[in-house]
């Protein structure tokens, strides 16, 4: 891919973000999930899970895959598809900007990147060579979704503090050059109408899970994006246990769709 392919790709993303339509993606994790995702209607983008990447390859999450094991399946997964990707790359594994570039370069035009709670100083400059280092890379509108680990980090906290903590962070996020903010966590109604509040609309991205808001109320309170994270991960694997459950029973193998 060149250039030229990725900037367009990311600019498309980019769009995909700033519209009022609410941005669902789907996390993917190897070759042939990533196929089963592009392939269905409504799908207009990917995203990887970390996790689910590292599950994959034996790895527990945290960073302990080795980067480049990480960047291969992230470069394959964009091989598979004409859709922009955008991949879920932890802390940046040492050296953020550097990861970042790597991954341009291989056809990524978005990433997640932890804050790993650092302090605010050191995590908003980050941001802002994250970004230097894409425009460096003829990529200038990479959608760096900017991660604030406040509510992952914070689960023992007020919750008031931990969501004042979000907003101050996402706000300097979003001052440094992010064009969104990820906030992953617990996060009721009125969390997301402040964070909205303080980003400003389609500048917010959300996790999905049980109990939370439904897309229909996300997109009405101006959140640019829904991911799902290593869930649709444990979706796939639990389908494959009932699977099994269904074949030692002697009930044969549930009927199935032919991704080839």
């Amino acid at each position: 891919m060149t250039n030229s392919d990725s900037a367009a790709r990311a600019t498309s993303l980019l769009e995909l973000h700033r519209a009022p339509e609410l941005l669902t993606v789907v996390n993917v994790w190897d070759v042939i999930s990533a196929k089963a995702v592009a392939g269905m209607d409504g799908t207009r983008a990917l995203a990887t899970a970390s996790h689910s990447i590292a599950a994959t390859l034996g790895y527990e999450d945290g960073e302990n895959i080795p980067v480049d094991e990480m960047l291969d399946m992230c470069g394959r997964i964009v091989k598979a598809t004409d859709l922009p990707v955008s991949a879920d790359l932890e802390g940046g594994y040492g050296d953020a900007p550097e990861t970042i570039r790597r991954a341009i370069g291989l056809g990524i035009v978005g990433a997640n990147i932890e804050d790993q709670m650092k302090p605010l100083a050191e995590a908003a400059a980050q941001v802002e060579a994250i970004m230097k280092a894409a425009e460096a890379e003829g990529v200038p509108d990479f959608v760096l979704n900017a991660r604030t680990d406040a509510f992952v980090k914070g689960r023992d906290r007020d919750p008031a503090d931990v969501l004042a903590d979000a907003v101050e962070r996402g706000k300097a996020f979003l001052d440094a050059g992010a064009p969104v903010v990820f906030v992953p966590g617990p996060l009721d109604e009125a969390m997301v109408a402040t964070l909205v509040e303080a980003y400003g609309p389609q500048k917010l991205t959300t996790i999905g899970a049980p109990g939370s808001p439904s897309t229909a109320r996300l997109q009405e309170l101006g959140v640019a994006r829904v991911s799902y994270g290593p869930m649709t991960q444990r979706v796939a694997l639990t389908a494959l246990q009932d699977a099994v459950s269904a074949i030692h029973r002697g009930e044969g193998i549930p009927e199935f769709r032919n991704l080839n």
